[in-house]
């Protein structure tokens, strides 16, 4: 029996005014968080709400036809927003190198500074009335020598939403982070499977498992398993998510 429950607890970094909205993190790198986050753009936008998603912190940048420098993750989350939002504030914080934000920022001569990051934040979020908030990596990325993206996480004080990447070893690092997230003190709100393996074998046990360990022992619902899209666009990853559990979320 875990030790851990899901509620919110009182959070010290709780701000004036507070952000509507959710934190999206993941099981690790690579699992298709930013597809899903902008699968999760489209859907609340289509329930009538004014989505800013948000990527925190983005490493790797590729020049494009123009010379500019882009992240692949931020242009398609600008993609999938109706706000008008510019690229910079979709990514508020860029890096050219594709590794660890910390190292990045070294091999840049930059520091990332946390209120500098966190106000950059909540300007972009008030560009509407709903965030989705995108962390970097897994759930404990460090970010400076003391502070990582939990501490981020628990810095916006938002109920958090886990992308779980179906492939091996998806059930260990989904308990394993739906415990730190709880362990925060904060709420874990829900969860969406992703097929990150194709290839993956047994994958209605593995979704069983989940199940169990989230759905009926955190009351955390999965609001969708997207299968390997040939286009994962928004659209067609919002096709996958449950708006019924979506519509709940707004109402919690």
């Amino acid at each position: 029996m875990t030790p851990f429950t899901n509620a919110l607890a009182p959070n010290p970094a709780t701000t004036p005014h507070p952000l509507h909205g959710f934190f999206i993190t993941g099981t690790d790198t690579e699992i298709g968080k930013t597809c899903i986050t902008a699968g999760l753009t489209r859907a609340f936008d289509d329930l009538g709400r004014y989505v800013t998603p948000i990527k925190s912190l983005a490493a790797g940048q590729t020049q494009d036809a123009g010379d500019a420098w882009v992240n692949e993750d931020v242009a398609l989350l600008h993609a999938a927003q109706r706000q008008g939002m510019t690229m910079d504030e979709v990514g508020p914080l860029q890096f050219r190198e594709p590794c660890a934000p910390h190292i990045a920022a070294r091999l840049e001569g930059r520091a990332i500074d946390r209120l500098a990051l966190l106000t950059a934040i909540r300007r972009s979020a008030a560009k509407g009335d709903f965030a989705l908030i995108e962390g970097v990596g897994g759930f404990r990325v460090p970010l400076t020598g003391d502070w990582d993206t939990a501490d981020l996480a628990v810095d916006l004080a938002m109920p958090v939403v886990l992308v779980v990447g179906l492939r091996l070893g998806c059930i260990n690092h989904a308990l394993l982070t739906a415990e730190a997230i709880l362990a925060r003190g904060l709420r874990l709100a829900g969860w969406v499977a992703n097929t990150a393996d194709p290839h993956q074998a047994h994958v209605a046990d593995n979704l069983a498992a989940l199940r169990a360990g989230l759905d009926q022992a955190l009351g955390a619902p999965c609001w969708g398993h997207v299968p390997r899209l040939p286009d994962p666009s928004p659209a067609a990853v919002a096709a996958h998510l449950q708006q019924a559990l979506l519509l709940n979320a707004l109402k919690a």
